[in-house]
């Protein structure tokens, strides 16, 4: 008895993805963030915001040590560097004042705005300029006061 070869039919042909199949996939991850994208950077906004907030409550904290020291608030022409460098003018400087020896830039990478004296009776205004870096703004974009916390 002689049995005859059988031919094996290949019942599962390996084969790539489609043109449309790569377009739906495509299709759906653009949809994916395009929704989540969004929400995502407006957190990564409020988070910068904190950060500065938390950043000029520190520098606040650093200038009332300067003031308990030197018996002022530094002028607006020392500015913050009287934290990190003694002015002439400043007697009884013990600083610097603030960690690492610089002062330290907003979460945007600009420098904090000092004005003394300053606004509403405050012995002054410590302000970060937002993301844009300008006066006024909203969301993102808007002022940072020591004051407005």
């Amino acid at each position: 008895m002689q049995r005859k070869p059988q031919k094996h039919r290949v019942t599962h042909l390996s084969r790539g993805f489609s043109l449309i199949e790569l377009m739906i996939v495509l299709v759906i991850l653009g949809l994916i963030a395009g929704i989540v994208g969004p929400q995502a950077m407006k957190y990564l906004g409020k988070g910068k915001t904190q950060s500065s907030k938390v950043q000029i409550e520190n520098i606040s904290a650093a200038l009332d040590m300067y003031r308990l020291e030197v018996g002022s608030y530094p002028t607006t022409a020392d500015g913050l560097k009287a934290l990190v460098a003694q002015p002439s003018s400043a007697r009884g400087w013990n600083g610097p004042y603030l960690k690492k020896g610089d002062v330290p830039k907003d979460a945007w990478n600009n420098d904090y705005q000092y004005k003394r004296p300053g606004s509403n009776n405050h012995p002054y205004d410590l302000i970060s300029l937002g993301a844009d870096g300008a006066a006024g703004g909203e969301g993102e974009d808007a002022d940072i006061s020591l004051w407005q916390q």
